[in-house]
């Protein structure tokens, strides 16, 4: 098997356009992009798409999932950018090896968010 990188992060939300539009303001600098033949947007970040998708009976919103954790230039900014954007701080912050910090966030769906950075 031959791993490129990661193609999508999909987070699981009760409505994907109420989520799309929180996530789209928690990450201004990801592009929207739309599927109109597949009534489909996502955001694209970095090569990453961030594809926020309807919870249903097989996978639900909330903590007792995967968590991506995002690397960022300046780890204060982006806490408190995620904060004012509605996050609830769920773990830490901690610090992790060269001089990084970590912590993780609860999106308004119950879903959790990490970041990294110095």
């Amino acid at each position: 098997m031959n791993v490129r990188r990661i193609a999508a992060v999909m987070i699981h939300v009760p409505d994907w356009k109420e989520g799309l539009e929180w996530y789209q303001k928690a990450f201004p600098q990801a592009h929207r992009i739309s599927l109109p033949e597949f009534d489909f947007e996502f955001l694209e970040l970095n090569g990453v798409q961030i594809e926020v998708v309807n919870a249903d009976e097989k996978v639900g919103a909330g903590t007792f999932g995967v968590a991506v954790d995002w690397e960022v230039e300046c780890f204060n900014e982006a806490f408190r950018h995620l904060t004012e954007s509605g996050a609830t701080l769920y773990r830490g912050p901690k610090n992790i090896e060269n001089g990084r910090r970590m912590c993780k966030f609860r999106d308004p769906y119950g879903n959790l968010l990490g970041l990294r950075g110095l």
